[in-house]
């Protein structure tokens, strides 16, 4: 009976190969091994539109071996058993050895931060942050929190941050207020559930307090909007919210840092 390959591919679907291999085969090095795989998933993509491999996500060299081998990052697949990581190539990717297709590999797994743009708007009680008068801040009171938060969102995948906070006040107040220059970065550590991001604060200016009253909440996602003076935060936004704010308007009036972690 002949030796089991180190590496072989087989098809799981019309039009898909998945590869495995040994332990015997990234026992010879990861260098040698992705010679190996490049190899097999040529070999595959002659007869497949798609070739893949799963690994588990403990394993750091298996990891490496299918990304040199050219194969593109795809995710996570949770299991019962364990989560492994999806590793693809497609037949008529960039070939790796071309700039764009380079590009695309790396792409594929170096980090990605998720980023949330959000509005400072003032009205004219002590709107203007550089005086004593105690300002008052646009809040939203959410639907899918108890917490109060300023008005924002998630920025899409290749949207401007600028652009996003300014499209999330109107899709969620119906108000047109352009975003003005970046007044705060706020690291976001890892929290319930969520994976850390940055909050870009935007300066949304001073405005008269009626705006409120033109204010149209998307029922989806906002209660109600108001202004509130900063003990009013304190009482219903989280606590890091609150210092988020108060880190915000530091910032605006030249009195703090432009960077925050989670408002500190």
């Amino acid at each position: 009976m002949s030796e089991q390959p180190e590496v072989s591919h087989a098809t799981v679907d019309d039009g898909v190969a998945r590869l495995t291999w040994t332990s015997d085969l990234t026992e010879r090095g990861w260098q040698a091994a992705v010679d190996v795989v490049r190899r097999q998933v040529a070999d595959a993509l002659t007869e497949h539109e798609r070739v893949e491999v799963k690994v588990a996500i403990d394993d750091a060299e298996a990891q490496r071996i299918a990304t040199w081998s050219g194969l593109r990052r795809e995710g996570i697949q949770r299991g019962r058993t364990g989560d492994v990581v999806v590793y693809a190539r497609l037949v008529d990717d960039v070939p790796v050895h071309e700039p764009g297709g380079f590009r695309a590999l790396l792409n594929s797994f170096l980090p990605r931060k998720r980023g949330i743009a959000q509005m400072l708007v003032r009205d004219e009680t002590g709107g203007d942050a550089s005086v004593d008068d105690e300002p008052r801040v646009l809040m939203c009171q959410l639907t899918y929190k108890a917490d109060w938060d300023l008005p924002g969102g998630v920025v899409e995948v290749g949207e401007s941050p600028r652009l996003a906070v300014s499209r999330e006040v109107e899709e969620e107040l119906a108000l047109e207020i352009p975003a003005g220059e970046l007044v705060l970065t706020d690291w976001l550590p890892p929290w319930g559930g969520w994976d850390d991001a940055l909050c870009l604060v935007f300066d949304g200016g001073v405005h008269p307090a009626s705006i409120a009253d033109q204010i149209v909440p998307q029922a989806r996602e906002i209660r109600s909007a108001a202004f509130l003076t900063l003990a009013e935060i304190d009482e219903r936004a989280a606590d890091f919210t609150a210092r988020r704010v108060r880190a915000a308007l530091a910032s605006l009036a030249g009195r703090g840092p432009a960077y925050s972690e989670s408002g500190r």
